[in-house]
């Protein structure tokens, strides 16, 4: 008999096929997410899971104990209680490694942006404001290259905007992190820096840490005092890493030049929010990994984690803090 799952949100053709292969399943086919009681429901009667980013809570987990695996469609799993996980043995798997380009990609999309001001000087072009009489200077913007960039958080995704800052960009690279990169500075000539030192000494500061404790607001009013006024904030990690009311009132002073922005501490984002109003603001709507191609490998490969937390095996990308889960489970 096969394992039941069931998977809560729509998926390639390729993907269902895989998954229908192994398992009996049934289906949220609708593009509006699925509400929380529905996903509680369908959870009571299968062995695993497939979601993108729900409230996943100990009430939750009490109520479905028979579910072996909830298996994440995103990197990201700050909705996920994992201590609680952890108690009642249900493995967490999430999607690292698959979208580490892509996202690099946008942050150096929002980081150009942002420098050279193309949202606003695209809106200054196509509501006809650009005339003979436009002086030179109204359209300045900031040179990337040979610039400094700080970046906060060195993982998979650091990694590859180092490459494309050092070796595409010539910029001097400093970073933050909660480990030491010997072998990253090593190759690429970055420099460890405190947070404090960063945020004095950087042109760009990307931020691209996961969402924790330790990381909730870790940029708020003391921080952005710190950064250069000709500096700019671009956040590919997570809303809350940034106090937003803090960060608009140091666009506001003008303590800061700018902001790029993937992510907000509400999203979708409240229309009425002051940051939207901001020409020297540049928001995208948390499109780090939106791609047809890396978006459809995501699911692949949650897809692949769930078989294999239902049919005996050891899933890829288990998430840190329950890795001892499968451990133990190998021996």
């Amino acid at each position: 008999m096969k394992p039941k799952v069931f998977i809560a949100r729509p998926v390639p053709p390729a993907v269902e096929a895989y998954i229908a292969k192994y398992c009996d399943y049934k289906i949220w086919n609708r593009q509006e997410r699925i509400p929380d009681a529905v996903l509680l429901e369908e959870a009571k009667s299968v062995d695993g899971l497939l979601v993108q980013n729900p409230p996943i809570t100990r009430e939750f987990l009490a109520q479905v104990p028979q579910v072996k695996i909830i298996s994440n469609t995103s990197v990201g799993y700050d909705s996920f209680d994992v201590e609680a996980m952890k108690e009642l043995r249900v493995i967490g798997t999430h999607t690292p490694f698959v979208l580490d380009e892509t996202v690099a990609d946008l942050v150096f999309a929002l980081m150009l942006s942002a420098a050279r001001r193309v949202p606003e000087m695209n809106e200054f072009v196509k509501q006809g404001k650009w005339t003979k009489d436009t002086k030179p200077e109204e359209l300045f913007g900031v040179d990337v290259h040979h610039a400094t960039l700080g970046i906060v958080g060195m993982g998979r995704i650091g990694e590859k905007i180092v490459r494309r800052a050092v070796h595409g960009f010539e910029m001097n690279v400093l970073f933050h992190a909660t480990t030491p990169k010997p072998e990253l500075e090593e190759k690429y000539g970055i420099r460890y820096s405190p947070l404090d030192e960063l945020l004095e000494k950087s042109d760009f500061v990307v931020l691209i840490v996961p969402l924790t404790e330790s990381t909730r607001r870790l940029l708020g009013e003391e921080q952005f005092r710190r950064m250069k006024p000709t500096a700019y904030l671009i956040n590919a990690a997570r809303g809350a890493v940034v106090d937003e009311q803090a960060l608009i009132g140091a666009l506001e002073a003008g303590e800061i030049a700018g902001a790029a922005l993937d992510v907000f501490e509400q999203e979708p984002v409240d229309p009425e929010n002051p940051l939207l109003r901001m020409e020297q603001v540049t928001a995208v709507p948390h499109i780090g990994s939106a791609t047809a191609k890396t978006r459809e490998a995501m699911v692949m490969k949650a897809a692949e984690n769930l078989v294999a937390g239902v049919t005996g095996g050891i899933p890829e990308n288990v998430m840190k803090e329950l890795k001892e889960l499968v451990d133990t489970k190998s021996k």
